[in-house]
């Protein structure tokens, strides 16, 4: 059984976004072509479809460090703020939007809230992981046939 830590997330992300996508379990609301994802960035994201990107990224994110709440993910999602010629800081990343794509992905079934500490994963934001997972594998394997051995 292929699991999301067996796979890169530069091969696993895509096609996760693309599946969220599908299934419309999120959608950007209207004020996501505005907006920074933190302090630390000069720009917004120039991508069409940069939200269902993070989104995928943030249902890995709460697969791999179990119970985790929005502050956390800010801390994961942040970066270095360039403060001219005094040194570098470290700054966390938007919360709004984290708290977003995490509300939605409560609502459509695939994380949920767990004793006033976070969210973590459902049985169902499981399987989706590890179904895209085991599709992601095996294009892999397809194009590297040494990669047999971790499916």
């Amino acid at each position: 059984m292929t699991h999301p830590h067996d796979v890169p997330p530069s091969k696993l992300l895509p096609p996760l976004a693309a599946e969220l996508k599908s299934r419309h379990a999120v959608a950007p609301p209207p004020w996501a072509t505005f907006v920074k994802t933190g302090v630390h960035k000069q720009r917004g994201p120039t991508s069409p479809d940069w939200w269902y990107l993070r989104s995928a990224s943030v249902l890995r994110k709460i697969f791999v460090l179990g119970i985790v709440g929005t502050e956390r993910l800010a801390a994961e999602y942040g970066g270095k703020r360039d403060r001219g010629s005094a040194p570098y800081h470290a700054r966390s990343g938007s919360r709004a939007v984290l708290r977003e794509i995490v509300q939605q992905l409560e609502k459509a079934g695939l994380v949920q809230a767990y004793k006033n500490q976070g969210r973590r994963i459902t049985p169902k934001g499981l399987q989706l992981l590890d179904q895209v997972s085991a599709a992601t594998m095996k294009s892999l394997v397809a194009e590297r046939p040494e990669l047999a051995k971790y499916l």
